[in-house]
């Protein structure tokens, strides 16, 4: 079993034009399906199963970007993405450490 790893997703699409705005629900719902959890507005996380699991999904990502606006990615180890501070608000309980321990016991 690999280590896990949290795959971020930052982006900011332009949704001025109808086409746009197609664009930013395609990629947002692919997203979803893909497994990424919103930490907040325009920043998705998924957790990922090791090094290898990080670059399928990386290729997941690319294949459905859109062709306009920023879009970027960052791979943290899943201790980098525990130590994350909240300055305001609070975590979700999926950001939790305990929860990718549970999710290796599958």
């Amino acid at each position: 079993m690999g280590r896990f790893m949290r795959l971020m997703v930052l982006f900011d699409l332009p949704v001025k034009r109808k086409a746009d705005r197609k664009a930013y629900a395609r990629f947002r719902k692919f997203l979803i399906r893909d497994g990424y959890d919103m930490i907040q507005f325009s920043v998705y996380a998924r957790i990922c199963n090791g090094q290898e699991a990080l670059e399928k999904h990386v290729k997941r990502l690319m294949l459905n970007a859109p062709s306009r606006g920023s879009v970027r990615y960052l791979q943290l180890t899943e201790k980098q993405f525990t130590d994350m501070k909240v300055l305001v608000g609070v975590k979700k309980p999926k950001e939790d450490p305990r929860f990718a321990r549970q999710l290796s016991l599958f």
